[in-house]
């Protein structure tokens, strides 16, 4: 990527990550660095792996200030947690970096913390310190959590993983997430990612927060292959279009592949394991890289079309 005169609207996320990560110094104690939904490092115990991973909530692009803050602590805990389920594994550690104008209230911080604290003891997890900081007098509120867990080594899922000829799944509905307020409360599939983990050969893994339409394509791409997606069979949420369950975004639930030898027992013990939670066969991944490359849609984050809907819709801002 070429960076004199460009803009962070002209390249886009994906595009400047690739950049920023391409040449970082990796000691022999990683495993899988930035790309995936978890840094992977060498675990403390034998056959085992490290998870971490650190992500954010920013007032005014995942939250509008009138958001009740306890709402927003949460889901700045179950985001990162999100990502844990993604991998098959389980949540441990977390730090908190806080940046909050200063004229805003002490209950306000501490609402914040109340959701954080309801999510840590949801889905077992310490909170053990972190960073506060004040933010410029007009600026906005941010929350970064920074999470480390981990994962048996046979149990530990990539995106990178799948093969040609395997089936794709997906659980819950989609879309619809920020118009009925679910990604302010959503569910981070923990105890269903650690169930797919342990119980099933799974190729690839991640979860959806960008949206099907953007997050597919990259699993795709991780794994070196293309995909082809049944639309007819998408399990979407009441009231919601095709176009919104591809790429409304928010959804937190898991897409993932294996092989469709394994699709009948999973259907199967799925629906007793899991009654009340959909799992869906969407589609498969295919050896033609370029298969799928059309689908349109999902959030990006410095894209010119997000910045302009942000202005003035305030797409994700709930």
């Amino acid at each position: 990527m070429k960076s004199a005169g460009q803009r962070l609207e002209d390249v886009g996320e994906d595009a400047l990550v690739r950049t920023l990560t391409s040449r970082l110094p990796l000691e022999r104690g990683v495993i899988v660095g930035a790309g995936d939904d978890c840094a992977v490092l060498r675990g403390r115990r034998k056959g085992w792996y490290q998870l971490f991973k650190a992500d954010c909530v920013v007032e005014g692009v995942h939250y509008k200030p009138s958001t009740p803050p306890v709402r927003v602590g949460w889901k700045a805990m179950a985001r990162s947690l999100s990502d844990f389920a993604a991998m098959g594994g389980a949540p441990c550690y977390a730090v908190i970096t806080l940046v909050l104008p200063a004229r805003r209230s002490v209950a306000y911080a501490r609402a914040l913390y109340g959701g954080l604290e309801k999510a840590a003891r949801e889905y077992s997890v310490s909170i053990v310190g972190g960073e506060t900081s004040r933010s410029s007098r007009k600026g906005e509120a941010m929350i970064s959590v920074a999470l480390t867990g981990e994962v048996a080594r046979a149990r530990c899922v990539l995106r990178s993983g799948g093969r040609a000829g395997d089936a794709l799944y997906v659980t819950g509905r989609l879309g619809g997430a920020v118009k009925s307020g679910r990604h302010l409360r959503f569910a981070p599939r923990i105890a269903e990612g650690a169930w797919l983990a342990a119980g099933f050969p799974l190729h690839a893994m991640m979860d959806l927060s960008d949206g099907l339409a953007k997050d597919l394509p990259r699993l795709a791409a991780a794994s070196g292959t293309g995909f082809e997606l049944e639309l007819d069979r998408l399990p979407r949420n009441r009231g919601c279009s095709e176009r919104q369950a591809l790429g409304e975004g928010e959804d937190y639930e898991l897409l993932f592949a294996l092989s469709p030898r394994s699709g009948a027992k999973l259907e199967n013990e799925w629906g007793k394991a899991f009654p009340e939670l959909r799992l869906t066969r969407i589609g498969r991944l295919v050896r033609s890289k370029a298969a799928g490359r059309g689908l349109q849609g999902g959030w990006e984050h410095f894209s010119k079309g997000e910045v302009k809907r942000e202005k003035g819709e305030a797409r994700r801002a709930q």
